[in-house]
Protein backbone atom coordinates (compact mmCIF):
# COMPACT_ATOMS: atom_id res chain seq x y z
CA UNK A 1 0.00 0.00 0.00
CA UNK A 2 1.66 3.37 -0.77
CA UNK A 3 1.92 5.80 1.45
CA UNK A 4 0.13 9.00 1.76
CA UNK A 5 1.07 12.39 -0.35
CA UNK A 6 2.01 14.22 2.14
CA UNK A 7 3.83 16.84 0.36
CA UNK A 8 0.81 17.63 -1.83
CA UNK A 9 -1.25 18.00 1.24
CA UNK A 10 0.85 20.04 3.06
CA UNK A 11 2.13 22.30 -0.11
CA UNK A 12 -1.98 23.08 -0.70
CA UNK A 13 -2.67 24.12 3.20
CA UNK A 14 0.32 26.51 2.18
CA UNK A 15 3.11 24.97 4.23
CA UNK A 16 6.16 22.91 4.61
CA UNK A 17 5.12 19.59 6.56
CA UNK A 18 7.00 16.91 8.81
CA UNK A 19 5.69 14.02 9.71
CA UNK A 20 5.83 10.61 12.48
CA UNK A 21 3.15 7.93 13.65
CA UNK A 22 3.94 5.00 14.94
CA UNK A 23 1.43 2.46 16.86
CA UNK A 24 2.40 2.11 20.12
CA UNK A 25 2.13 -1.42 20.52
CA UNK A 26 3.58 -2.84 17.43
CA UNK A 27 6.16 -0.17 16.58
CA UNK A 28 4.90 -0.24 12.53
CA UNK A 29 5.66 3.46 11.44
CA UNK A 30 5.19 5.83 8.51
CA UNK A 31 7.22 9.18 8.57
CA UNK A 32 7.78 12.07 5.99
CA UNK A 33 10.76 14.16 7.00
CA UNK A 34 10.80 12.57 10.75
CA UNK A 35 14.32 13.39 11.08
CA UNK A 36 14.71 16.57 10.42
CA UNK A 37 15.97 18.84 13.32
CA UNK A 38 13.06 21.77 14.38
CA UNK A 39 12.39 24.19 16.55
CA UNK A 40 10.01 22.98 19.33
CA UNK A 41 8.25 25.75 20.68
CA UNK A 42 6.01 25.62 23.47
CA UNK A 43 6.46 21.21 22.86
CA UNK A 44 9.75 21.42 25.11
CA UNK A 45 6.95 21.68 28.14
CA UNK A 46 6.68 17.81 27.71
CA UNK A 47 10.31 16.65 28.45
CA UNK A 48 9.80 19.43 30.78
CA UNK A 49 6.69 17.41 32.60
CA UNK A 50 8.49 14.13 32.06
CA UNK A 51 11.42 15.33 33.89
CA UNK A 52 9.11 16.99 36.62
CA UNK A 53 7.69 13.93 37.09
CA UNK A 54 10.99 12.07 37.46
CA UNK A 55 12.22 13.99 39.91
CA UNK A 56 8.47 13.53 41.97
CA UNK A 57 9.57 9.84 41.71
CA UNK A 58 12.70 10.58 43.57
CA UNK A 59 11.89 12.63 45.69
CA UNK A 60 13.39 15.67 44.83
CA UNK A 61 10.85 18.21 44.66
CA UNK A 62 7.22 17.45 46.13
CA UNK A 63 4.08 17.88 43.01
CA UNK A 64 2.03 19.33 46.25
CA UNK A 65 4.14 21.91 47.21
CA UNK A 66 3.25 25.81 46.89
CA UNK A 67 4.83 28.57 45.48
CA UNK A 68 3.76 32.36 45.20
CA UNK A 69 4.16 33.85 41.31
CA UNK A 70 4.31 37.49 41.27
CA UNK A 71 1.68 38.89 38.64
CA UNK A 72 2.21 40.98 35.55
CA UNK A 73 4.91 38.68 34.27
CA UNK A 74 3.40 39.64 30.92
CA UNK A 75 6.94 38.81 28.73
CA UNK A 76 6.51 35.11 29.08
CA UNK A 77 3.09 35.03 26.95
CA UNK A 78 -0.64 35.17 26.43
CA UNK A 79 -2.19 32.65 28.69
CA UNK A 80 -2.47 31.56 32.04
CA UNK A 81 -1.06 33.01 35.40
CA UNK A 82 1.86 34.89 32.78
CA UNK A 83 -1.82 37.36 32.03
CA UNK A 84 -2.66 37.38 35.68
CA UNK A 85 -1.69 41.00 37.71
CA UNK A 86 -2.32 39.81 41.32
CA UNK A 87 0.22 37.37 42.86
CA UNK A 88 -0.72 33.87 42.53
CA UNK A 89 0.31 31.16 44.82
CA UNK A 90 -0.17 27.72 43.66
CA UNK A 91 1.19 24.28 43.68
CA UNK A 92 4.08 22.88 41.28
CA UNK A 93 1.71 20.12 40.23
CA UNK A 94 -0.89 22.38 39.32
CA UNK A 95 1.21 24.97 37.55
CA UNK A 96 2.58 21.48 35.76
CA UNK A 97 -1.56 20.93 34.31
CA UNK A 98 -1.50 24.80 33.39
CA UNK A 99 2.12 24.28 31.39
CA UNK A 100 0.40 21.85 29.48
CA UNK A 101 -3.55 22.18 29.42
CA UNK A 102 -3.54 26.10 28.40
CA UNK A 103 0.32 26.15 27.95
CA UNK A 104 0.95 28.61 30.20
CA UNK A 105 4.60 30.41 30.19
CA UNK A 106 5.11 31.80 33.16
CA UNK A 107 4.06 27.90 34.70
CA UNK A 108 6.64 26.47 32.81
CA UNK A 109 9.51 29.13 33.72
CA UNK A 110 9.19 28.52 37.48
CA UNK A 111 9.24 24.71 36.76
CA UNK A 112 12.29 24.93 34.67
CA UNK A 113 14.03 27.03 37.03
CA UNK A 114 13.27 24.63 39.52
CA UNK A 115 13.78 21.25 37.27
CA UNK A 116 16.82 22.45 35.28
CA UNK A 117 17.94 22.55 31.59
CA UNK A 118 20.77 19.96 32.39
CA UNK A 119 18.75 17.68 34.28
CA UNK A 120 16.25 17.39 31.36
CA UNK A 121 19.03 16.69 29.11
CA UNK A 122 20.36 14.22 30.69
CA UNK A 123 16.91 12.52 30.95
CA UNK A 124 16.88 12.87 27.66
CA UNK A 125 20.12 10.97 26.89
CA UNK A 126 18.93 8.40 28.91
CA UNK A 127 16.23 7.78 26.50
CA UNK A 128 18.45 7.71 23.40
CA UNK A 129 16.76 11.07 22.17
CA UNK A 130 19.99 12.91 21.48
CA UNK A 131 18.27 15.41 19.01
CA UNK A 132 15.96 16.85 21.33
CA UNK A 133 17.52 19.45 23.89
CA UNK A 134 16.31 22.53 26.14
CA UNK A 135 18.12 25.07 26.49
CA UNK A 136 15.92 28.09 26.42
CA UNK A 137 13.08 29.33 29.20
CA UNK A 138 9.69 31.04 27.71
CA UNK A 139 11.11 33.95 28.73
CA UNK A 140 14.36 33.95 27.15
CA UNK A 141 12.28 32.81 23.66
CA UNK A 142 10.09 35.79 23.56
CA UNK A 143 12.80 38.52 24.40
CA UNK A 144 15.13 36.61 21.63
CA UNK A 145 12.41 37.84 18.83
CA UNK A 146 12.65 41.67 20.17
CA UNK A 147 16.29 41.41 20.03
CA UNK A 148 16.28 39.82 16.58
CA UNK A 149 13.54 42.12 15.52
CA UNK A 150 13.37 45.39 17.13
CA UNK A 151 9.64 45.07 17.82
CA UNK A 152 9.17 41.51 18.41
CA UNK A 153 5.87 39.38 17.65
CA UNK A 154 3.13 39.26 16.40
CA UNK A 155 4.26 41.84 13.65
CA UNK A 156 6.62 40.73 11.66
CA UNK A 157 7.71 40.47 7.67
CA UNK A 158 9.86 38.10 5.80
CA UNK A 159 13.09 39.94 6.48
CA UNK A 160 12.27 39.38 10.39
CA UNK A 161 11.90 35.69 10.20
CA UNK A 162 15.00 34.92 8.27
CA UNK A 163 16.74 36.97 11.78
CA UNK A 164 14.63 35.05 14.22
CA UNK A 165 16.85 32.68 16.68
CA UNK A 166 13.53 30.88 17.75
CA UNK A 167 13.16 29.32 14.52
CA UNK A 168 16.79 27.92 14.22
CA UNK A 169 17.04 24.72 15.67
CA UNK A 170 20.67 25.26 16.65
CA UNK A 171 20.06 28.24 18.69
CA UNK A 172 16.62 26.90 20.68
CA UNK A 173 14.66 24.51 21.93
CA UNK A 174 14.84 21.51 19.35
CA UNK A 175 13.70 18.50 18.81
CA UNK A 176 12.71 15.82 15.23
CA UNK A 177 9.49 14.57 14.67
CA UNK A 178 10.31 11.17 15.38
CA UNK A 179 11.83 11.79 19.00
CA UNK A 180 9.35 13.85 20.18
CA UNK A 181 6.29 11.07 19.22
CA UNK A 182 9.27 8.47 21.03
CA UNK A 183 8.61 10.46 24.00
CA UNK A 184 5.15 10.87 23.90
CA UNK A 185 5.41 6.84 23.42
CA UNK A 186 7.06 6.51 26.39
CA UNK A 187 4.39 7.93 28.69
CA UNK A 188 2.03 5.95 27.44
CA UNK A 189 3.82 2.68 27.63
CA UNK A 190 4.85 3.68 31.50
CA UNK A 191 8.54 4.16 30.67
CA UNK A 192 9.39 7.86 31.34
CA UNK A 193 8.27 7.72 34.75
CA UNK A 194 6.49 5.91 37.48
CA UNK A 195 3.36 4.28 35.83
CA UNK A 196 1.28 6.20 38.58
CA UNK A 197 3.25 9.93 37.19
CA UNK A 198 2.86 8.20 33.98
CA UNK A 199 -0.85 8.34 34.19
CA UNK A 200 -1.09 11.41 35.68
CA UNK A 201 0.62 13.00 32.56
CA UNK A 202 -1.74 11.27 30.13
CA UNK A 203 -4.85 12.69 31.97
CA UNK A 204 -3.09 16.14 31.53
CA UNK A 205 -1.97 15.89 28.35
CA UNK A 206 -5.76 14.97 27.24
CA UNK A 207 -6.88 18.34 29.20
CA UNK A 208 -5.41 20.28 26.73
CA UNK A 209 -7.57 23.22 25.31
CA UNK A 210 -6.64 23.42 21.99
CA UNK A 211 -9.12 21.21 19.41
CA UNK A 212 -7.95 23.15 15.92
CA UNK A 213 -4.34 21.43 15.27
CA UNK A 214 -4.27 17.13 16.18
CA UNK A 215 -7.83 16.89 18.07
CA UNK A 216 -9.10 18.31 14.79
CA UNK A 217 -8.20 15.04 12.50
CA UNK A 218 -10.24 12.75 15.36
CA UNK A 219 -13.48 14.62 15.74
CA UNK A 220 -15.12 11.13 17.27
CA UNK A 221 -16.63 11.02 20.81
CA UNK A 222 -14.72 7.56 21.35
CA UNK A 223 -11.51 8.58 20.31
CA UNK A 224 -9.45 10.67 22.55
CA UNK A 225 -6.59 12.66 21.74
CA UNK A 226 -4.03 13.87 24.17
CA UNK A 227 -1.01 16.31 23.04
CA UNK A 228 1.17 19.88 23.34
CA UNK A 229 1.18 21.84 20.63
CA UNK A 230 3.38 24.46 19.95
CA UNK A 231 3.40 28.22 17.85
CA UNK A 232 6.25 30.50 17.18
CA UNK A 233 6.06 32.64 13.85
CA UNK A 234 5.30 30.54 10.77
CA UNK A 235 5.63 27.39 13.01
CA UNK A 236 2.87 25.74 14.22
CA UNK A 237 3.14 21.74 15.77
CA UNK A 238 1.97 19.80 17.86
CA UNK A 239 2.85 15.97 19.32
CA UNK A 240 0.68 13.27 21.25
CA UNK A 241 -1.21 10.15 21.07
CA UNK A 242 -4.42 9.12 19.38
CA UNK A 243 -6.56 6.21 21.47
CA UNK A 244 -8.94 4.50 19.50
CA UNK A 245 -11.48 2.48 21.33
CA UNK A 246 -10.45 -1.22 20.06
CA UNK A 247 -6.97 -0.43 22.31
CA UNK A 248 -5.08 0.77 19.79
CA UNK A 249 -3.02 3.96 20.68
CA UNK A 250 -0.89 5.66 18.05
CA UNK A 251 1.71 8.33 18.68
CA UNK A 252 2.05 11.26 16.06
CA UNK A 253 4.10 14.58 15.82
CA UNK A 254 3.64 16.65 13.10
CA UNK A 255 5.71 20.50 12.53
CA UNK A 256 4.97 22.88 10.16
CA UNK A 257 6.35 26.24 8.71
CA UNK A 258 3.83 28.06 6.81
CA UNK A 259 4.77 30.54 3.53
CA UNK A 260 2.76 33.31 5.00
CA UNK A 261 3.90 35.45 8.09
CA UNK A 262 0.34 35.91 9.02
CA UNK A 263 -0.80 35.30 12.50
CA UNK A 264 -4.34 33.81 11.90
CA UNK A 265 -3.91 30.58 9.18
CA UNK A 266 -7.33 28.29 9.92
CA UNK A 267 -5.87 25.67 7.00
CA UNK A 268 -2.28 25.72 8.61
CA UNK A 269 -3.71 24.53 12.11
CA UNK A 270 -6.10 21.95 10.53
CA UNK A 271 -3.58 20.33 8.04
CA UNK A 272 -1.78 18.84 11.26
CA UNK A 273 -5.03 17.69 12.13
CA UNK A 274 -5.88 15.76 8.51
CA UNK A 275 -2.14 14.66 7.91
CA UNK A 276 -2.12 12.88 11.49
CA UNK A 277 -5.45 11.45 10.91
CA UNK A 278 -4.00 10.33 6.98
CA UNK A 279 -1.18 8.49 8.92
CA UNK A 280 -2.89 6.56 11.35
CA UNK A 281 -5.57 5.45 8.50
CA UNK A 282 -2.18 3.91 7.12
CA UNK A 283 -1.19 2.45 10.00
CA UNK A 284 -4.89 0.71 10.79
CA UNK A 285 -4.80 -0.43 7.66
Amino acid sequence: MSAPDFDTLFRTAGVTGWLYAADIDSGREIAHGADESLPTASMFKVALLVEFCRQADAGLLDPASRVTVAGGAREHGPTGIAVMLDDVTISLRDMAYLMIAVSDNRSADVLLDRVGCEAINAMLDTFGLHGTRITQSCAAMNRSMGEDTGHGWPYLDPDDIARLGVLDPARTNRSTPREMARLFRLIWQDEAASPAMCAWMRGVFKLQVWPHRLASGFPYDDVAVGGKTGTMPTLRCEAGVVEYPDGRNYAVSVFTRSFSTALNQPRADAVIGTAARMAVDHLRR
